[in-house]
């Protein structure tokens, strides 16, 4: 069996963010990445302004993920349509450049990665790889995002109509670009709503969230993208430059408002495995690498006995931004509130902007 101080179980954004500070601390750690390559996990890729200074902080520029702001937020609901700015520029980046530049500044630091292992279960502290093999650690950093660990799987009650994350990729296009290009585009519709924003190579990325019982009225998801098209017609609009025959990513049962209220001795989840926001907060990276952050800061403080008090940290900080969008999410959802909803923000525009900083995580200081 093999031991290290501290083990990291994922290389996305909160993990890579855990171990570019244990490793400019010179903390003993090791880092554990399922695949080989980085690829592109389902995400909306919206980073807001707040997300931007951290990750400037510790050094990655935001012209290193996408020149091009977003500037302006676009709402849709049937026939309605309101348009306003942010409170300050963001950008959409896909989980392939982030993850990418991210590992990258981790291991110039000198964090210690091994790709291409999988996790089969944890008991406690000690994992369990594919191969049988197993891992031992005085902490445990749990940052597999919306994919649970066996033996530390999320405590989520299931739901009796529940959330799918739906992916498709549109364009490049000149004529797609100039629809969507400098905003971030929510389409509300029944039972869901998709996110659209142009990232850095171009591409549209279109994210949704939509409850199973649409899916299984359609019968599939290629089905439920066309009925989406007729239902939202400037959705329709947007999803005619889907490339032909291109896939559609999906995950499914995610337990959007879910928040972890305590953990186990030695063990601190990151990211979605601490607290799942609603995506169309656009907090979601935010949260992740901000938490990975919080983790690390709070191991090199305390060490393993630190996982409580940083759960319950957490937990409480996004009290907030979780009740703000529950009650959005939860207009944005039903046919007539969230047209409501767009008259509301389309009369004054300054909600929406109201909204984007209550839905935000404060970001502590990295002196702190």
């Amino acid at each position: 069996m093999r031991r290290t101080p501290a083990l990291i179980v994922g290389g996305g954004p909160a993990g890579a963010a855990a171990a570019l500070l244990l490793a400019r601390a010179r903390a003993p750690h090791l880092l554990i990445e399922r695949t080989r390559e980085t690829g592109d996990a389902l995400c909306g890729g919206f980073l807001s302004w707040r997300t931007l200074e951290t990750l400037e902080g510790i050094g990655i520029r935001r012209g290193a993920l996408n020149r091009d702001d977003i500037r302006r937020l676009r709402l849709f609901a049937g026939k309605h349509k309101a348009e306003t700015w942010l409170p300050r520029p963001a950008l959409a980046v896909s989980r392939w450049r982030l993850d990418t530049l991210m590992i990258e500044h981790a291991v110039t630091a000198g964090a210690a990665v091994e790709r291409g292992v999988a996790v089969r279960s944890a008991e406690d502290r000690t994992v369990r790889l594919a191969d049988d093999s197993e891992i031992a650690a005085d902490a445990l950093f749990l940052a597999t995002g919306k994919h649970d660990l066996r033996g530390l799987a999320r405590p989520v009650a299931v739901e009796d109509d529940p959330t799918l994350g739906l992916r498709v990729r549109l364009g490049p296009s000149d004529a797609l670009d100039r629809l969507v290009g400098g905003t971030i585009e929510l389409h509300l519709f029944d039972r869901g709503y998709a996110g659209l924003a142009r990232q850095e190579d171009g591409t549209v990325n279109c994210c949704m969230a939509v409850h199973r019982s649409r899916l299984s009225e359609a019968g599939s998801p290629d089905a439920l993208l066309d009925a989406l098209g007729r239902e939202s017609p400037r959705l329709g609009d947007r999803l005619t430059y889907r490339v032909s025959g291109a896939p559609v990513d999906a995950v499914a049962n995610v337990p959007y408002g879910w928040r972890a209220e305590d953990t186990r001795p030695g063990i601190f989840r990151l990211g979605d495995q601490g607290a799942c926001i609603p995506s169309l907060a656009g907090e979601g990276m935010g949260i992740a690498i901000e938490s990975g952050l919080r983790a690390a800061t709070a191991y090199l403080r305390g060490g393993p006995d630190a996982a409580l008090a940083y759960q319950q940290r957490l937990t409480a900080d996004l009290s907030r931004p979780f009740a703000v969008t529950r009650t959005i999410r939860r207009a944005a959802e039903t046919r007539g509130w969230a047209s409501a909803l767009t008259w509301a923000v389309r009369l004054a525009p300054q909600l929406a902007g109201i909204a984007a900083h209550l839905t935000r995580i404060n970001h502590i200081a990295l002196d702190a």
